[in-house]
């Protein structure tokens, strides 16, 4: 029940994800993770494909070089320009929500930050999946989860640092959101699992955003691992996970519950 096409976004490769009888006025501006070495929209369009699906509205899915290609800023450049080529096509800011998953946290910040310089108005609402907030990697999760995630070790992710932005500072906000100034933000919905390596960045982030003013709902699923929404479709975790992010997000984007809507689609 969901179509994909692919669009050039401003010169950069772009997937909308058009669910049956979504609200095409509202959108999803989503960032892949895969930690700057892989991943694409391709991968994860079965994942975004099922949380547009479950909100009611279309998704547009960008691409951006990875860190062989290309080293910071080039990631956040290809992200302004698809922003920019979907505001062009006349979508109202304040009906996107930006989404995102695991370094997708870096690219949707950098949006925000780079939006807010702007002076314009700020998207409805964001969505993040295992976020990636702290190239610094001072989370005390990486040596409590480390033996029960050892795909992200202190060590790798170090590397993965290194190989994303070099030797610049990482307490650079455009890269470590957890150090940019988060005041008049949108909404923010955070989930991440318990037993992954990251999980104490989002406990972080929540606890930034909401010093910042910022609302923040934060949930942490027990058991499970980093990006685990990924088996949308195939395991009740996350299908739960989407499920919650849908009830939280429509009413920000102005779209009716999933209830009303369900009330009123049986009614014609």
């Amino acid at each position: 029940g969901v179509d994909y096409s692919e669009v050039d976004a401003g010169g950069v490769p772009a997937l909308w994800i058009v669910p049956k009888g979504a609200d095409a006025r509202r959108v999803l501006f989503y960032a892949h993770g895969g930690g700057f070495i892989g991943g694409s929209i391709y991968p994860h369009r079965k994942l975004v494909g099922h949380l547009a699906k479950a909100v009611g509205c279309r998704a547009l899915a960008y691409e951006y070089p990875l860190a062989h290609q290309a080293k910071h800023p080039a990631q956040l450049e290809a992200a302004m320009a698809a922003w920019n080529w979907l505001i062009d096509q006349g979508v109202d800011t304040r009906s996107i929500a930006l989404a995102g998953d695991s370094c997708g946290a870096v690219l949707t910040y950098g949006v925000l930050q780079r939006l807010r310089s702007q002076g314009g108005p700020l998207p409805a609402a964001t969505l993040i999946i295992s976020g990636w907030f702290d190239m610094a990697l001072t989370g005390a999760s990486y040596e409590t989860n480390r033996k029960k995630d050892p795909a992200f070790a202190r060590e790798a992710v170090d590397w993965l640092v290194t190989n994303f932005i070099g030797d610049r500072d990482r307490l650079d906000p455009e890269v470590s959101a957890l150090y940019a100034d988060l005041s008049g933000f949108p909404p923010v919905f955070l989930q991440a699992g318990a037993d992954e390596a990251l999980v104490d960045e989002s406990r972080m982030f929540a606890e930034r955003a909401r010093q910042a003013g910022v609302e923040t709902r934060l949930d942490i699923f027990d058991g499970m691992l980093h990006s685990f929404q990924m088996m949308a479709g195939r395991a009740p975790e996350a299908d739960d996970a989407i499920g919650r992010f849908a009830a939280w997000v429509r009413p920000r984007l102005g779209l009716p519950d999933a209830v009303n809507m369900a009330a009123g689609e049986r009614a014609a």
